[in-house]
């Protein structure tokens, strides 16, 4: 059912915003809309401008509540606001104090990591690093070389040379080393070396020891780094655990202060009185219920002033639409969103479509084993997961297990238990004109013709919701379309079970004066509602253009019935397919193979569930929807959603 909404206006001082939202908002669900753009009567009305304070303490109080580890800790009341914002700030200080002390650790380990690296090639050099940066007589170059250019230094160079080169490590591309010369020689070294393309590599003149031994100082080094930034998280954990329920106390309470603040985005201030005195002033949409216990809730407070804007529908658009199901319907819920919100003037069709659904679902797919089974699992998922799908499917199931006792299936066997109603591939019915033909087939459409009745019935509430009284009478899904199907369904039934027709004058007066009705619709309307509109194109166009209309109505009352024949098509052929899974699983030679029925049932239960219910879907929404319901609402929302979330 679709909850009646009243249009409310809240004003009072402006300083005291904060205090009627967060005191008397915070507890009914109300959809606020912008006081500046909606209340165009009133003047001088000025936006709220201001910055929201909570937000950057919020952020804080989320970054460290994302560290707590501990799911079980309780959130600690908030006492006031001053001590709350004082404790983040106080947390912040200290943890920005430890965070600063790690970053500067972390920097300190990619500069050791970064000598590691430039020093590590050169670890085979069995040679003391700070004697050798320090020769007073000759030059060492550390660096690497090309390997190609390095067996050219071999075979060419090497005997002509004053330098001795010392091979360190060596890869795929490059040969690391370091050559000694005289201090006189060291220009023309280094040119050859040069046209070489040796690169030079600089090593800090403080290694002491051998290159190994400064590579395990250097490690040894990153350890103890390594180690202080783990006792500085370690500090910070412990400073964040220290205060985690304090914390999450002030996370929550900062989430409200913010929400409340927010409103001021809706909301709009105006100056009165020769103080000039700023007011605030709200606007926006409310429950009916919560309606009346915010008024009396709010009627001694001398602070807040609240108007009922009765009419204000009539003027200023279509109020939200908030749905309010009992909790086993509430999961269809999902289907009427999908196809779009009721307005204000239509019925809420989750009931209905909740009913179908399932009943059809249920004859679509009788099975009182595999039918257990989407109940079961629907219903755990439901309950733990909360997944509406879930919920939808284990309701669905019971339908299947009553069809299953019907049509005496259970996982497919057909001899387990007595069909209390018929078996779908074997009961046939003879009819007059047609002949044989299967039951179920004839009972689906029978009960497609009743759901078209029905939903004819719906469409003419809506239109009178609507006050909309050309579709009502003249329309082909109004008053007229339901003489019309109904005297042509009653027409066939009392042929079928062999009891005399109406007349044909009764026939001719009940089938002729709605096809009149539906041609005429336009100009009838026009008459009934006073609206002396001429028609736009001429009279012969206008009747070329009603006798098409006329024959796309026919053809869709033909194949709108003809729809429900998948019911009964989906139900035998359920039944065939589990025939086909036991005659290949051995049921009928005696020795069943219980992994093949078990494996047939898993398929059939995922591929034909899943299709089964996607054609209800269909069904519910272009067989019955598309005749009575438009679905042109927008949806309700809170302005305290997220609190009402949690």
């Amino acid at each position: 059912m679709i909850v009646k909404m009243k249009f409310l206006s809240i004003s009072g001082p402006k300083t005291d915003i904060d205090r009627v939202c967060d005191q008397y908002l915070s507890k009914y669900e109300m959809q606020l809309e912008n006081a500046v753009a909606e209340l165009k009567t009133t003047d001088n009305l000025q936006p709220f401008v201001d910055l929201n304070p909570y937000r950057e303490p919020l952020a804080k109080a989320e970054q460290f509540t994302a560290m707590i580890k501990d799911d079980k800790i309780c959130p600690k009341a908030v006492t006031s606001q001053e001590e709350m914002l004082a404790m983040i700030r106080e947390v912040n200080h200290d943890f920005l104090e430890l965070q600063e002390q790690k970053e500067l650790l972390k920097k300190k380990v990619e500069s050791l990591r970064e000598r590691l690296d430039v020093l590590t090639p050169f670890q085979p050099l069995d040679l003391d690093l700070y004697k050798v940066m320090r020769y007073r007589y000759m030059k060492v170059r550390f660096g690497r070389i090309s390997v190609d250019y390095f067996h050219r230094l071999e075979k060419y160079l090497f005997d002509d040379l004053n330098a001795v080169f010392i091979e360190g490590a060596r890869d795929e591309n490059y040969v690391y080393g370091c050559y000694f010369t005289s201090n006189p020689e060291a220009s023309k070294i280094d040119s050859v070396f040069n046209s070489l393309h040796f690169e030079r590599i600089s090593l800090s003149s403080d290694f002491i020891g051998t290159p190994t031994q400064a590579c395990e100082e250097l490690q040894k080094e990153i350890g103890k780094t390594k180690k202080k930034i783990k006792k500085i998280n370690q500090s910070i954990r412990v400073l964040v655990e220290k205060h985690a329920a304090e914390l999450l106390g002030a996370q929550k309470r900062l989430e409200e202060l913010c929400n409340i603040f927010d409103v001021r985005k809706m909301a709009a201030r105006i100056e009165e009185g020769d103080n000039k005195e700023e007011y605030y002033i709200l606007c926006g949409w409310m429950g009916e219920e919560d309606v009346a216990k915010f008024l009396e809730e709010t009627k001694k407070d001398d602070k807040i002033f609240v108007v009922v804007e009765e009419d204000r529908e009539k003027f200023f658009g279509e109020p939200p639409t908030k749905l309010k199901n009992p909790k086993l319907f509430k999961p269809f819920e999902m289907f009427v969103r999908m196809y779009g919100l009721p307005a204000n003037d239509e019925m809420d069709p989750t009931m209905f479509v909740a009913l179908t659904y399932t009943f059809i679902f249920g004859a679509m797919f009788g099975d009182v084993g595999q039918g257990f089974c989407l109940f079961a699992i629907g219903g755990i998922l439901y309950l733990t997961k909360k997944i509406n799908l879930a919920g939808i499917i284990s309701v669905a199931g019971i339908f299947s297990m009553a069809f299953g006792f019907m049509f005496g299936s259970v996982f497919g066997f057909e001899d387990v238990i007595p069909a209390l109603w018929l078996k779908p591939v074997e009961a046939m019915t003879n009819l007059p004109f047609i002949g044989q033909l299967n039951t179920v087939f004839i009972v689906a459409v029978a009960f497609g013709m009743g759901l078209n009745l029905l939903v004819i019935l719906f469409q003419m509430i809506n239109a009178i919701k609507a006050h909309d009284r050309g579709n009502l009478l003249f329309s082909n899904n109004g008053l007229a379309g339901f003489v019309f199907y109904g005297c042509i369904i009653l027409t066939i039934v009392l042929y079928m079970t062999g009891h005399k027709t109406p007349s044909n004058i009764l026939l001719a007066i009940c089938l002729g004066i709605p096809v009149i009705l539906f041609v005429f619709k336009e100009p009838l309307t026009n008459l009934v509602e006073h609206n002396h509109k001429k028609l736009e194109e001429g009279k012969v166009m206008f009747l070329v253009q009603g006798f098409f209309e006329l024959f796309e109505t026919m053809l869709s009352y033909f194949s709108n019935t003809l729809s429900y024949v998948r019911i009964g098509a989906f139900a035998v052929s359920h039944a065939a397919i589990m025939e086909v899974v036991l005659m290949l699983s051995g049921a009928e030679s005696g020795s069943v193979n219980i992994f093949g029925v078990i494996l047939g049932n898993v398929i059939v239960c995922l591929l034909e569930g899943l299709i089964v219910g996607i054609q209800v879907l269909r069904l519910e929404y272009y067989e019955m929807f598309s005749r009575f319901y438009k679905g042109t609402g927008r949806e309700f929302k809170p302005f305290d959603q997220h609190k009402k979330e949690h």
